[in-house]
């Protein structure tokens, strides 16, 4: 990033002292709504990630009570933490935000914070038992849509997933009914994520499919349509995918009809996960999905999933295939493709803000794989 020139460094000084406890009220409002506005921008973004002492001031504005100019200065935190620039000074200053939990920016500037494993570790760190709070957030008519990406990005890391997977606190389950949450896209793909996320464990798989939990249906109804099925198809489904209303609607987003696949996938990771998915019908599912379904990548990973359905067990010793060894040279080329399909989606994403007015309010990067 571009050092800032004298005239930025000055700027800045003084719409820090105006959003100090020295300033009037009013100006402390007016400079909060002047930095939110400019944090609207990359360009101010980048300003505002490289000025220590504005940081500060807005971080402990932030971090008072009331809405106002507070409300104003956490949404201009949360869009300046989408810059990398900002973590490393934002990170340190977590336990001064964390009583705001679980404030829809608060999560938000959470969930950008946490995007690199060791990030996501410090801020499980920090949350300690802060942690239950995001869990009750879940129960709320309308939870904070930044609520999902924020757990996504914590369970790219194996101890948020076992946080996720602790039985005691019956804390996967209320995750699954937002797999056809409505409300919001981004709190829906955020929870998808980090279900598919805790599916990488495979010591708990059974568990996942058993009655307890009852994972496979809600990752399976998203990918079914309205079709009108012979029956002896429809009986090999679970009940609640069974004649299913003719106005039914597939999951419109690729990227989370793709992270739902990826999750089946890894339930077939072992021999008796491969027997349950198989059992309860999920080869009719994805037969209708392969049929319907148009983005190349989603189909593609459709068509994966199914030649484990239908294609003979591994030989001895390789039976659970998340712990078979891949050759470096082909992980190198996988964790490639990854990158580039999230370059991918980012410009594209930054194609579309181009095309649009420049927000106000709060924004945030997508969750981590």
């Amino acid at each position: 990033m571009a050092a800032a020139t004298t005239e930025e460094a000055e700027a800045a000084a003084a719409l820090a002292a105006l959003l100090g406890p020295a300033a009037a009220a009013a100006a402390r409002a007016g400079a909060a709504e002047a930095a939110l506005a400019l944090s609207g921008s990359a360009a101010g973004r980048r300003l505002l990630a490289g000025q220590p002492s504005l940081l500060t001031a807005l971080l402990a504005l932030a971090a008072g009570p009331g809405a106002g100019p507070a409300l104003a200065a956490r949404r201009c935190l949360l869009n300046v933490s989408a810059e990398p620039a900002a973590r490393g000074a934002l990170l340190p200053a977590l336990p001064a935000l964390l009583p705001l939990v679980p404030a829809g920016p608060v999560c938000g500037l959470l969930a950008n914070l946490s995007r690199e494993p060791g990030a996501a570790r410090a801020v499980l760190r920090a949350l300690g038992p802060r942690w239950d709070a995001l869990l009750r957030a879940l129960a709320q008519p309308r939870p904070p849509p930044e609520l999902g990406p924020l757990l996504c990005n914590l369970s790219q890391v194996p101890e948020g997933r076992r946080r996720l997977l602790d039985r005691s606190r019956c804390a996967v389950q209320r995750l699954l009914p937002f797999t056809q949450y409505r409300d919001s896209v981004e709190h829906r793909r955020g929870i998808v994520g980090a279900l598919r996320n805790c599916c990488f464990e495979h010591e708990h798989h059974e568990w996942l499919l058993s009655e307890a939990v009852d994972i496979l249906p809600f990752l399976l109804l998203p990918l079914a349509g309205p079709e009108d099925l012979p029956e002896h198809d429809m009986e090999r489904l679970p009940p609640d995918l069974q004649y299913l209303p003719q106005d039914k609607q597939r999951e419109e987003e690729p990227d989370i009809r793709r992270m739902l696949l990826e999750a089946v996938m890894l339930l077939t990771a072992t021999g008796p996960g491969r027997r349950r998915v198989r059992d309860m019908g999920t080869y009719v599912v994805l037969r209708e999905l392969h049929g319907w379904e148009q983005h190349p990548g989603v189909r593609a990973a459709c068509e994966r999933l199914l030649q484990v359905l239908i294609g003979d067990e591994p030989p001895p010793g390789m039976e659970n295939l998340l712990e078979v060894n891949i050759p470096e040279e082909v992980e190198q080329q996988l964790q490639r493709l990854d990158r580039e399909e999230e370059e991918q989606q980012w410009w594209e994403q930054e194609q579309d803000r181009e095309q649009e007015p420049e927000p106000q309010g709060s924004s945030h990067e997508g969750p981590s794989r």
